[in-house]
């Protein structure tokens, strides 16, 4: 005769309880990255040991929008060049940036001026992104304590990650929020937040395309919250990485060559 669960349950020999559900149930525990892992990603996300990429800026406010056409060079974390091909009054201006210096080329006065590093927070041409935003001077692994946390809101198909500047390190932000996808780690936004808690600014990311084998968000929206209106677009019309560049491509010479 077969015995019924109870007369298994009460048999010396029996299992425990938790054992035997453990049979009957499955079990979907879900395995915590590391942090680290993430935000790496995210340092890396357009960039590799060598990368080019064509970008269109719009820059909107209440009162008037233009649009930037721009050539972007990259090697690793340390080295950007950012070259502007139109509007027509703007082209030529370039920027170059090589580990903690960074530069900026003016062809109507034919003068490089260098960029103090109390100005990587300030506006790179009137948009809502900083010099250190675009050429990407501060790195999330290197400059920031990233813990992942659970917000009241969240959704169970994101990840949450806090990040907090190190000590000493001469970052504005006094914290970061990065969400992002569990499943392949992609960003799908950035809260940026104040020495007094306020959220300042966010950065979506947007219209996922495939760049040279890797999927990536082709368009970052950045709207100041306390500027309503206002917001600067980032669209990527070409991406590509581990491309041949030539020795003198982040020299200060090749900064002021025309195009």
């Amino acid at each position: 005769m077969i015995k019924t669960l109870t007369q298994l349950l009460k048999s010396p020999f029996a299992f425990s309880i938790p054992v035997i559900f453990s049979f009957i149930l499955p079990v979907h525990a879900e395995i915590t990255p590391n942090v680290n892992t993430i935000i790496e990603k995210m340092d890396r996300l357009y960039r590799s040991d060598t990368s080019y990429g064509y970008v269109e800026m719009m820059i909107e406010t209440e009162n008037w929008k233009r649009t930037l056409k721009m050539d972007i060079w990259s090697e690793g974390l340390e080295k950007t060049l950012i070259y502007i091909r139109s509007p027509r009054k703007d082209a030529g201006i370039a920027t170059l940036r090589k580990k903690t210096e960074m530069w900026n080329y003016f062809p109507k006065i034919n003068k490089v001026i260098k960029v103090p590093p109390s100005m990587m927070m300030g506006s790179w041409m009137g948009s809502d992104f900083t010099n250190d935003d675009i050429v990407k001077e501060s790195s999330m692994v290197n400059d920031y304590h990233a813990r992942l946390t659970m917000p009241d809101n969240a959704e169970p198909d994101y990840y949450y990650i806090e990040l907090i500047p190190k000590k000493d390190i001469p970052i504005v932000w006094a914290k970061i929020m990065l969400v992002v996808r569990k499943h392949d780690y992609i960003p799908v936004e950035e809260s940026f937040f104040d020495e007094k808690g306020r959220e300042m600014r966010i950065m979506e990311f947007t219209d996922i395309k495939h760049f040279s084998g890797r999927d990536i968000p082709s368009v970052l929206i950045m709207r100041p919250l306390n500027k309503p209106g206002k917001k600067t677009v980032i669209r990527y019309r070409e991406l590509n990485f581990d491309i041949q560049l030539k020795a003198d491509t982040f020299s200060l010479r090749n900064l002021q060559k025309k195009r």
